[in-house]
């Protein structure tokens, strides 16, 4: 036999932005062995006809870390055609982590990135770790569907040198110099990179800002500076007060490492504020300094109930909310004082992005109150005559806390979304996948860009936004021999009809450790997802199960892009 595997009759768009072309594909080896001819036979064949063979998407942005643990299979994203997935984004991580500071690190996830705290303490069990070498470690023991590649963050740094101060303080000299080895140590592990963050929506433990905030500047550029000493690896980091250009910049002086931030989304600064962010773009790059910022292709929805108000949180008048639990909460949302001040928080003076949230809300789901899904929160506030924020802290004491409400909060006018993924050197990316999971699901962002952007709207070619899909992000990170279908390289592939392809409605699902919910979509159109040349999903289903070896491979930093 001449292939193990060989994809016949489909319509190939190679990953390079070049023009599609009918041929074969042929695979041994889990490697690409032929594309266009691929004569002989093989011991399986598959039939594309009808079809667009493509690389395996890369996603440049999730929060798989703890989740991988329990879901080797790293569900949802391989069903929309994921075959590689980089975690440890925005300085968040579970490791490094000492067994005495591992509430610090479920307690900040379960705020900045919504993940369930019963899930996290369930599903990790006895985590198994404790250094960030030890946890790659782990990962490549136990297996994993898609390849996965890890930034390693600072927040987890922190903690792992400072403990419950690293909440607190600025780092003194001598931990700054701890954690640079720390850096080091997972850098040559196999982190692909440093990842931090100066967001202010990122507040974590007990309702305190996460620890990458309270490192001041010379910290985060001394730590950054590894990479560059190295000579490889990525810098991500979310944008904040205290880092932005400016700070871009002078870690790229001290480092020569690529610079990729989170996130450049229409709307989130004022109608046409992206517009700026791209001749900045424009003009760092006509400079030489690769600033590459992750762009979204779908509206950022969130939804949330009262008991995790994630959207709120990073306001002061908050800050009680979330140090309370339940109960504390449902008394706090009670209280007259407290909503005057919810009211007067969000007039259109305040955060523009949650501006009149209350007016724009629909009540997605109202445990008891059925008739009430998917009904305007405005409606219901007509209905009972009173304020929306009045109607909605109302609806969820009536539910204990358990009614969701729904909102897009930015990136949702698709004139200015179809400027920023058409320009140069962005990178779509924010799937957040494993995170926000019972609020958010952005993990079918390859099937809808592939489904809306280019078929319905035309926004894009085919080839284009398979490019962007597949060998960008895989040159931005160094995945040398993936993100392309040419011959010696991954047979990371997939297989969907550009006629159907597309991403179904959310769904909710209590699949979580602990039978905690998240919500899902399902792929449509997607034919067939491999990775390293061995089949994963066919037609909407697992064709490996939890006893098989899986094949994902965890790909290091020693690859990362010069």
């Amino acid at each position: 036999m001449e292939y193990d595997t060989k994809i016949v009759g489909g319509t190939i768009v190679d990953g390079t932005g070049r023009e599609r072309f009918l041929g074969d594909v042929g695979i041994n080896n889990g490697r690409i062995a032929a594309v266009g001819n691929a004569r002989g036979d093989a011991r399986e064949t598959i039939d594309a006809g009808g079809l667009v063979i493509a690389p395996g998407v890369i996603d440049p942005h999730t929060h798989y870390d703890a989740q991988v643990l329990w879901d080797r299979s790293l569900s949802i994203s391989p069903w929309h055609g994921v075959t590689t997935t980089v975690m440890g984004n925005c300085g968040f991580g579970i490791a490094p982590t000492r067994s005495s500071d591992r509430e610090y690190i479920v307690q900040t996830l379960e705020v900045v990135e919504g993940m369930s705290a019963n899930a996290l303490r369930t599903g990790l069990g006895d985590w198994g770790f404790e250094s960030f070498e030890q946890y790659l470690a782990l990962l490549q023991a136990r297996g994993t569907a898609a390849n996965v590649a890890l930034y390693v963050g600072h927040s987890p740094i922190r903690i792992h040198v400072m403990g419950e101060e690293a909440f607190e303080r600025e780092a003194s000299a001598e931990e700054i110099q701890t954690m640079r080895a720390l850096v080091r140590s997972a850098l040559e592990a196999g982190a692909i990179g440093f990842s931090t963050s100066g967001s202010r929506s990122h507040v974590g433990f007990r309702g305190k800002p996460v620890p990458s905030r309270l490192a001041n500047f010379e910290e985060t550029r001394t730590l950054a500076a590894v990479m560059g000493e190295m000579g490889r690896g990525v810098f991500q980091a979310t944008v904040g007060p205290n880092m932005f250009y400016e700070q871009f910049e002078a870690i790229y002086a001290d480092s020569g490492r690529p610079i990729t931030w989170t996130a450049l989304l229409t709307g989130f600064w004022g109608p046409g504020s992206h517009k700026h962010h791209l001749d900045k773009l424009t003009e760092y790059r006509d400079r030489g300094v690769p600033i590459v910022p992750q762009v979204a292709c779908r509206p950022i929805v969130v939804e949330f109930s009262f008991a995790d108000p994630a959207p709120f949180l990073t306001r002061e008048f908050f800050k009680p909310v979330a140090q309370a639990d339940a109960a504390g909460r449902a008394a706090i949302y009670a209280d007259p004082a407290f909503r005057a001040k919810f009211k007067a928080e969000y007039g259109p003076q305040t955060v523009r992005q949650l501006t009149n949230w209350a007016a724009r809300a629909v009540i997605s789901a109202a445990p008891g109150h059925s008739a009430l899904d998917e009904t305007p929160l405005a409606e219901e506030a007509r209905r009972r005559g009173v304020d929306p924020v009045d109607a909605a802290l109302d609806l969820a004491l009536e539910t204990n806390l358990m009614a969701r409400y729904r909102i897009a909060m930015s990136n949702n006018l698709e004139d200015e979304v179809a400027e920023v993924l058409g320009a140069a050197g962005t990178l779509i990316a924010l799937s957040d996948a494993g995170a926000h999971a019972s609020q958010l699901c952005d993990a079918p962002y390859a099937t809808h860009l592939l489904g809306h952007w280019v078929r319905e709207k035309g926004a894009m070619t085919l080839e284009d936004a398979v490019a962007r899909l597949t060998s960008q992000p895989a040159d931005l990170f160094g995945f040398a021999d993936r993100g392309r279908l040419e011959r010696g390289k991954a047979a990371d592939i997939m297989i969907f009809d550009p006629k159907r392809v597309a991403a179904a409605p959310l769904r909710r699902v209590r699949d979580l450790p602990a039978g905690e919910d998240r919500l899902v979509s399902d792929a449509i159109g997607m034919h067939l997802v491999m990775v390293n040349g061995k089949v994963l999903r066919k037609d909407g289903k697992d064709q490996l199960s939890a006893r098989d070896a899986l094949p994902g491979q965890l790909l290091k930093g020693r690859a990362a892009a010069g």
